[in-house]
């Protein structure tokens, strides 16, 4: 479910219209290591990787709206940042990809 939900995401990055080339490249790289990254982390705290993934997938689709909300994509964002909290000693490279992620998105929102 988890790598359908990527899969999703990356769908939608790649059909977006309101993403600059530049970032869809950037997401669609940060999405390929964002997948192994869950992919690992589901063994030992699925609930948590699904987290990541619904996070991920709520800011996206924010983020790609023509018109945006800046406070649910606001909020989106924060989420996923939260969702990966704990997680910076065991799985320091999915901290980093999913704070990369965020950042992205985030600015799309500007």
């Amino acid at each position: 479910m988890i790598q359908k939900t990527i899969e999703s995401i990356e769908a939608k990055i790649k059909e977006s219209a309101s993403i600059g080339e530049e970032n869809k490249t950037e997401l669609i790289n940060l999405l390929g290591a964002l997948k192994e990254e869950v992919s690992e982390l589901s063994k030992t705290h699925a609930e948590d990787a699904e987290s990541i993934a619904h996070f991920t997938q709520a800011s996206t689709h924010e983020a790609t709206k023509t018109a945006k909300n800046p406070q649910l994509l606001k909020l989106s964002v924060d989420g996923l940042s939260s969702s990966v909290e704990g997680f910076e000693t065991s799985h320091p490279k999915l901290v980093d990809v999913v704070n990369k992620v965020a950042h992205i998105l985030s600015n799309m929102g500007i």
